[in-house]
């Protein structure tokens, strides 16, 4: 992972944990699934952001949630290592796990770039 792209996903996740840590979490969710965005290439940023994602769901009571992310972050795992992922998913369980997203042109030209 190049520099700018590690990063940007990093602030992703402070971000994320700053905000979940003041009980924000619908904010912390959001940059959550940028961080998911910009790490999925990758196993260690994207079992990171699923992790992050599962720690919401137990804060908002949601087993749906903490189910999906606990399948997620072995699929997740499984799919960066050998190179198969949905680009653009934002990784929550709102949205299938395969499913193919359209990416911001911000996070889009920090990708190309990596």
């Amino acid at each position: 992972m190049k520099q700018e792209l590690k990063q940007a996903f990093e602030t992703e996740m402070v971000m994320a944990k700053s905000l979940y840590r003041s009980g924000q979490l619908e904010a912390a969710f959001k940059h959550t699934e940028t961080a998911h965005v910009l790490g999925q290439r990758y196993v260690v940023p994207h079992v990171r952001s699923h992790w992050m994602m599962l720690k919401i769901g137990c804060r908002r009571h949601s087993a749906g949630e903490v189910l999906g992310q606990a399948v997620r972050i072995v699929l997740g795992a499984l799919g960066s290592a050998v190179g198969v992922i949905p680009i653009g998913n934002t990784g929550g369980t709102d949205i299938n796990m395969f499913k193919r997203l359209p990416i911001a042109p911000d996070l889009a030209r920090m990708l190309e770039k990596d």
